[in-house]
Formats: C-alpha cells, sequence, structure tokens
C-alpha cells in the first residue's frame, strides 16, 4: 500500500490537496492501494483515475461528533467537490469520511461526464460516510454501471445519492437528514436496485424519482420523510414490495394531501406487500402524519394490492385520483379509525 501520510501530513491545519493527489497518481503507475490513516486531512478538488482504490478503517458513527478518527474536510467553500470520479472506471472509494463545510454548493463525491461514454464506470463507494456538503452528498452524472454499499450519506443540502444514469445497487446504506431526498433523480435513470436501506427524515421524501424505469426497491425501511416517503412521477417498470414506510409527510405544504407514498402516471408498476404506519416526531410531538396511506393517478397497466396501512388517524387510507388504465387497486387493508 501507499500510506497517505507519506506525503499527507493529516493535522487538521495543513493543506493536503496535493499531497492526496500525489498519492493518486502514484497508484495509477503502480497498481498500489491507497492507505488513509487517522488524522484530519483539509483537502481541496481530488480527481482520482481509474482502478485506483483509497481505503480506511472505517471508524465513523452517526453523528457529527463520531465523523470517525480518519476525516477528509472541505478546504474551501467554494469548491465544487471533493473526489471527482468523472474519469475513474474500475475505482473504489473505501471506508472514507467526507465531513462538508455546509452552507455552500459544494458535493462530497461527484461524477460530472458530458454522456454516458463507451465504457461502464463500474466503480465503487463502500463503507463511506459522507456528510454537511451544501449540495449532494454524493451526485454521479451519466453514470452507467455503479455500486454504492453500507454508506452513510446525511445532513446535505441536497439529495443523499443523487443520480441520472443507470445499472446501479444500491445496498445496506443510511440516508438521513438531507433536505433533499435520500435517493432522488430528476433526469434519465433506470436499472436501480434499491435494498435494505435506511431512508430517514430527508426533507424532499425518501425516494423520489422522476420519470425512469426498471427498479427493484425492496425491503427499505423509510421514516419521517418531509414528503412522501416513495414518490414516482412516470415512472416504470417497477417492482416496489416489502418496504416498510413510517411516518411520512412532515413537512408537506398542503397537509391535507400528504401521503405515505405518491404514484402517478406509473406504468408497469407491481407495488404489494408494503406496511405503512401513521406517527408523529420522537418523543411524541408533532402532528400525525400522514394523512394519506397513498395517492394515486394515471397508473396504466400496474398493480397495487395487498399493502397494508395500520394504525388510524388519516383522513382517508387511498387518495384515488383516477384516470387508470388497465390496473388493479384491490384488497389493501387498513383504517382511518383504528387508535394510535
Amino acid at each position: 500500500m501507499i500510506d497517505i501520510k507519506k506525503y499527507a501530513k493529516g493535522d487538521g491545519a495543513a493543506d493536503d490537496t496535493a499531497a492526496f493527489q500525489k498519492a493518486i497518481d502514484e497508484a495509477r503507475e503502480t497498481g498500489e492501494t491507497i492507505y488513509v490513516g487517522p488524522g484530519k486531512y483539509i483537502c481541496g478538488e481530488i480527481f482520482v483515475w481509474p482502478e485506483v482504490h483509497i481505503k480506511s478503517d472505517h471508524s465513523w458513527g452517526y453523528r457529527m461528533e463520531r465523523a470517525g478518527r480518519a476525516v477528509i474536510a472541505q478546504r474551501d467553500k467554494d469548491q465544487a467537490f471533493i473526489f471527482d470520479m468523472t474519469n475513474a472506471n474500475g475505482a473504489t472509494l473505501d471506508g472514507l469520511s467526507l465531513v462538508g463545510l455546509g452552507g455552500d454548493n459544494c458535493v462530497g463525491i461527484l461524477s460530472r461526464k458530458k454522456d454516458y461514454g463507451k465504457e461502464e464506470d463500474a466503480y465503487r463507494i463502500e463503507n463511506c460516510r459522507v456528510a454537511h456538503f451544501g449540495s449532494h452528498a454524493v451526485f454521479l452524472d451519466f453514470i452507467w454501471c455503479f455500486s454504492v454499499r453500507h454508506c452513510m450519506f446525511a445532513y446535505s443540502g441536497g439529495d443523499g445519492l443523487a443520480i441520472n444514469g443507470w445499472d446501479g445497487f444500491v445496498l445496506d446504506n443510511w440516508f438521513s437528514g438531507n433536505r433533499g431526498a435520500g435517493f432522488g433523480s430528476q433526469g434519465p435513470n433506470a436499472a436501480v436496485t434499491l435494498t435494505g436501506n435506511r431512508i430517514e427524515w430527508n426533507r424532499r421524501g425518501g425516494i423520489v424519482l422522476d420519470g425512469g424505469n426498471h427498479y427493484n426497491i425492496t425491503g427499505n425501511y423509510i421514516d419521517r420523510s418531509g414528503s412522501a416517503a416513495i414518490n414516482l412521477k412516470g415512472t416504470s417498470v417497477v417492482s416496489c414490495t416489502g418496504n416498510v414506510i413510517y411516518r411520512s409527510g412532515k413537512f408537506e405544504a398542503e397537509v391535507a394531501d400528504s401521503a405515505q407514498c405518491i404514484l402517478e402516471g406509473c406504468r408497469g408498476l407491481t407495488f404489494t406487500g408494503n406496511t405503512m404506519n401513521v406517527g408523529r416526531d420522537d418523543g411524541g410531538k408533532g402532528d400525525w402524519t400522514p394523512n394519506y396511506a397513498l395517492r394515486l393517478s394515471g397508473l396504466i397497466d400496474s398493480a397495487v394490492t395487498s399493502n397494508v396501512f395500520y394504525s388510524g388517524g388519516m383522513t382517508g387510507t387511498i387518495d384515488d385520483r383516477g384516470g387508470h388504465t388497465n390496473s388493479v387497486i384491490k384488497d389493501n387493508v387498513g383504517s382511518v379509525s383504528q387508535s394510535n
């Protein structure tokens, strides 16, 4: 391995940007892995090369004071990112803890290609904590083939993980306290497996997709989303099963329209076997939300069946606005009068 301390100080005062870049450039030539030991590394913009592996012994926890023993911290308020993965085909970031400065437009990990290119990106982001950035914690633009596992993307001004692209695995992560969505896309997006994630307290919603297709959304726990826990608009060929959804709609502008899940204009959607529960903030404070379990409109060739809406206090179980074509909505069980 290349020990980053060969070049960097990691004392929380020195600018270690050039040191990281030098180690990455060396690893590009030698094929060695870069090891980031304990310390606080102040860094500007760093460019990762193909097949380079940067790793640390992840020691981070949930809260700010538990950022970890090895921390890579944003240097300047006006920098665009810390790690740029744009040309990093086959690279790996493993066990790193990235901390932003908050109120700016910086992204922790960024890919910003102009098109999808001729080769899969096929890089991995694993066991990383990326938090307190002014924009998205991680933004993968024009991404083609990627894996994000066992990470925490939190407390950032945009989405925890935002993508424009496809062919991804997003498994066993935390998406917590972001002002955007936990996982979101507002551009081309497709063929992503979202499984086993904890998605909580994200203001724009839990999983928010505008368009896109071919999603497997299975076995996630989604709690206290500001809007809907799952919000699919014009998304097609989706299997959404076995998710547990709790107290969504905390910041919904129109409280009367708040719902655990919003499914609008979807085609080829299977939404079944999900369990939903209304609730309040921790400690039993705040309003009971949401008003509805589901808000549906314009579904095509879809099935919304065998979901459970546990606990009452809602205006209704399903806000069905109609316009469906060749779709089945039945056997969804719940009550608006059951005691909380």
